[in-house]
């Protein structure tokens, strides 16, 4: 089922003191679309962390139930929380076979994390995953250097310009902001 693993899109912009995450709600398997609506985004605890996924579905449900553990453990601190994460995913013989990436964000802090042990906070405040993902960082790099938009405005606009082209992406588009 690794199939789904790179057909989404995620982006997350943080810009001007707010963190936007927009994801697309297209899955596929193969080559077929199954389901049009999808929601690859959520708050977690108590809606100060954005969380967002690419990869197949039941092992990113698994990888979010192990992240809001973690972050129940270190009492909200996100940076704590996805090192250990990160390293509990790459040494366990169970997690380190899920097909997933996450990328999680709070106030001030933004990251990747994958199973090879991937820990990444971007230098300009923006992070995109999935097959189109390339296409939205983009697009999200040059309306924060061409535009006035907020950070909503340029993960809705970036995710909009990455559905015109990528064909994985489609334009059923939810966005969550902190």
């Amino acid at each position: 089922m690794g199939q789904t693993f790179h057909h989404t899109t995620i982006l997350c912009v943080r810009h001007k003191g707010q963190v936007a995450m927009a994801g697309d709600g297209q899955v596929t398997l193969g080559h077929s679309v199954v389901k049009h609506g999808a929601r690859k985004i959520r708050r977690v605890h108590n809606g100060l962390v954005l969380a967002g996924f690419a990869g197949s579905a039941a092992d990113a449900i698994a990888l979010f139930t192990k992240f809001e553990a973690k972050l129940e453990e270190f009492r909200g601190n996100l940076e704590r929380a996805s090192v250990e994460l990160v390293k509990d995913w790459r040494m366990d013989k169970v997690l380190r076979r899920l097909e997933a990436h996450l990328v999680v964000a709070n106030g001030s802090h933004a990251y990747l994390l994958s199973g090879t042990g991937d820990l990444i906070e971007p230098d300009d405040g923006l992070l995109a995953l999935g097959s189109g993902g390339p296409l939205a960082l983009a697009a999200a790099r040059a309306l924060i250097s061409h535009s006035g938009l907020d950070a909503r405005a340029i993960a809705m606009e970036s995710m909009k310009i990455t559905a015109a082209i990528d064909i994985y992406t489609n334009e059923n588009i939810s966005v969550e902001t902190l």
